[in-house]
Parts: C-alpha cells; sequence; structure tokens
C-alpha cells in the first residue's frame, strides 16, 4: 500500500482526507522539523517509503536533478489547496 507524507506546503487536513478514504498518511510536521530543507524530507519518505504529496515545485526538480529512483513526488497543481475543496474534484 502507498504511504503519503504531506510536506507542509499543505494543510495537515490532508492526512485526515486520505486516512478516511484508507490510504495511510501522517504530516510532515508529525514527524520531522518544519523548518526542514526538501532535501531532509525527500530523505525521509525514501528512508521510510512513503510519497511526498506537495504543493512546492521544488520536489519535483530535487528528484529530477538528483536522479534518484525515489520517493514518488505527488504534486497538487490548484491556487486551492485546502483538502475540503479538493477532495470531491
Amino acid at each position: 500500500m502507498i504511504k503519503l507524507v504531506v510536506d507542509v506546503s499543505l494543510p495537515p487536513a490532508w492526512v485526515d482526507v486520505f486516512v478516511t478514504y484508507g490510504w495511510p498518511a501522517v504530516h510532515w510536521t508529525s514527524v520531522g522539523n518544519p523548518r526542514a530543507t526538501d532535501r531532509v524530507v525527500m530523505t525521509w519518505a525514501r528512508e521510510h517509503v512513503h510519497v511526498v504529496l506537495t504543493h512546492d515545485l521544488d520536489f519535483g526538480t530535487l528528484l529530477a536533478l538528483t536522479r534518484a529512483s525515489g520517493p514518488s513526488v505527488i504534486q497538487v497543481r490548484s491556487q486551492d489547496v485546502l483538502a475540503e475543496h479538493l477532495e470531491q474534484s
């Protein structure tokens, strides 16, 4: 099963949405320093086998530049990043 780590660029309410639908998820602030660099978040996600959910463009770029095979990154491309707005989309 895919496990998600929600980046600080998205509200913690995303975790509740994913858990409601049976997807394991944690918000980065519950497992790491909110001021951690993107590289730290990516390393944690790779080591803990999580996919990064983010609104931040840097994660995809970082993954491409490092040519790493993971972790996977899902980028939310919307002006309104509130979970309740996008949940039914």
